[in-house]
C-alpha cells in the first residue's frame, strides 16, 4: 500500500494521462514511421521505437499499479502533534553544527527535495518516526551518525 495525499494522487494521476495520451501515441507515430523504412531486420530506428514503446508501457502499468494501491491520506484525520507521522512538517536542528532544516515526510512518490519533502522510507524520516518535540534522533547516514533535535511538529 502506497500512502499520498491527494495532491500526490493527483500528480500521479495527471502522469499516467500524459503517458497515455501523448507519449505513447508518439510512440506509435516512430514505430510506424520506421516501419515504413523498409526491412525491420536491420532497422535501427525500428528497434529503438520498440524498446521506447516497452519501457513506456512498463512505466505505465507501474504507475497504474501504485495508484491501484494508493491510500490517500486526509490531514484533518492526522491532527495529532505530538509526534512524528507521515505528513508530518518538522523542523530540526543539527546537534553538530546547530543548523535549522525543515522536512515535510512524504509518500516516496511525492518527495520533492527543493521543496523540502523527502520520502518516508529514506534514512532521515525512519529516524524521526514516532520522536516528540525536543527528542534527538540519531540517524545513520552513509557519512556515519547524524544527530537531530526535533523542534517542533505540524501539518501543512
Amino acid at each position: 500500500m502506497a500512502y499520498m495525499s491527494q495532491e500526490g494522487y493527483d500528480k500521479l494521476r495527471a502522469q499516467i494521462k500524459q503517458l497515455e495520451e501523448v507519449d505513447r501515441p508518439e510512440v506509435i507515430r516512430q514505430i510506424a514511421e520506421a516501419r515504413e523504412k523498409g526491412d525491420l531486420s536491420e532497422n535501427a530506428e525500428y528497434d529503438a521505437a520498440k524498446e521506447a514503446q516497452g519501457k513506456l508501457e512498463t512505466r505505465i502499468a507501474e504507475l497504474k499499479s501504485t495508484l491501484a494501491e494508493a491510500k490517500i491520506l486526509d490531514p484533518s484525520m492526522l491532527t495529532k502533534t505530538d509526534e512524528v507521522q507521515i505528513l508530518s512538517k518538522v523542523e530540526l536542528k543539527n546537534v553538530e553544527n546547530g543548523m535549522k532544516l525543515v522536512y515535510t515526510i512524504v509518500s516516496e512518490g511525492e518527495a520533492n527535495l527543493r521543496e523540502n519533502k523527502i520520502s518516508i522510507k529514506t534514512p532521515i524520516a525512519q529516524g524521526l518516526l514516532g520522536k516528540k518535540v525536543g527528542d534527538v534522533a540519531e540517524v545513520t547516514v552513509p557519512r556515519g551518525v547524524m544527530k537531530f533535535e526535533i523542534m517542533n511538529i505540524s501539518f501543512g
